[in-house]
């Protein structure tokens, strides 16, 4: 079968209602994710996410029934997370319909977990999301265990945040998606917090460091505006797929839209 790259709609869930919000925070109503997944499966979206966005915040389990009722309504890869912090978790997300499941915050506190889950249900089957934030320094004196990015005069690195970005961990994105590919991970979701909800473009740097560091299926998020960011998610930040939640939830953008913008610049679409 033909490699193609993918588009992937994202339903940011709090009380059971999709959101979107800028950095993580000032969140509006979107609409009810369960007609937001039969509305992509429509637009011919190649897989759709559902991250339960408070669960970990407010220290309780992803929502598995809502999940169930957003599974049956889909038949596209579908994948979840949120909240997901053992492998009993992932056996109930998956057990209510989803394809694969997502951890993050539990991921960085409990690096083994992701092992566990990973050879029970295997790789292809777990995702490691990383939110990562982008910090400057004036050399690299500075920041000398870091992976750094030359950005004009100065320098960045990515630092990855937990519990919806809101509390930073100090560990360098790049080497936690090297260490997370270790553990048997199959894909990573990086998020750019500092991009996210902004439509000014993906953080390609970040997307593309995990991306030639691990050599793993890498799905670009956060801060997509326009085709044109989508498509240099492919060609400059390496993703294997663009995923993007206003530009869609709005009808800003339709998903048929993106892959014939895509497809039409050289990049392999299923259409």
């Amino acid at each position: 079968m033909t490699d193609y790259k993918k588009i992937v709609p994202c339903l940011d869930v709090k009380n059971g209602r999709v959101v979107k919000g800028i950095q993580f925070v000032n969140l509006r109503d979107a609409g009810d994710p369960v007609e937001f997944g039969q509305y992509y499966e429509e637009e011919a979206a190649d897989e759709l996410v559902f991250l339960d966005i408070t669960a970990t915040v407010e220290k309780r389990k992803t929502v598995v029934e809502l999940v169930k009722k957003v599974a049956d309504g889909v038949s596209i890869p579908f994948a979840v997370g949120g909240g997901i912090a053992s492998l009993e978790d992932a056996q109930a997300i998956l057990g209510a319909g989803a394809d694969k499941v997502s951890l993050n915050s539990a991921a960085v506190r409990n690096p083994p977990v992701l092992e566990e889950i990973s050879k029970e249900f295997g790789s292809e089957r777990v995702i490691c999301a990383i939110d990562g934030n982008r910090v400057y320094v004036n050399s690299k004196e500075d920041a000398p265990d870091k992976t750094l990015f030359e950005v004009g005069d100065q320098y960045c690195w990515f630092d990855v945040m937990t519990h919806s970005g809101t509390k930073s961990t100090g560990m360098d994105a790049i080497q936690w998606a090297i260490k997370v590919k270790e553990l048997g991970v199959g894909e990573i979701l990086p998020t750019s917090k500092t991009y996210d909800g902004t439509k000014d473009g993906y953080d390609l740097e970040m997307t593309r460091g995990i991306a030639e560091a691990t050599k793993l299926p890498v799905t670009a998020s956060g801060g997509a505006g326009t085709l044109q960011h989508i498509l240099e998610a492919f060609t400059i930040g390496k993703a294997s797929a663009a995923l993007a939640a206003s530009i869609f939830h709005f009808r800003e953008i339709s998903i048929k839209e993106c892959k014939k913008y895509c497809a039409k610049n050289g990049i392999t679409m299923r259409l």
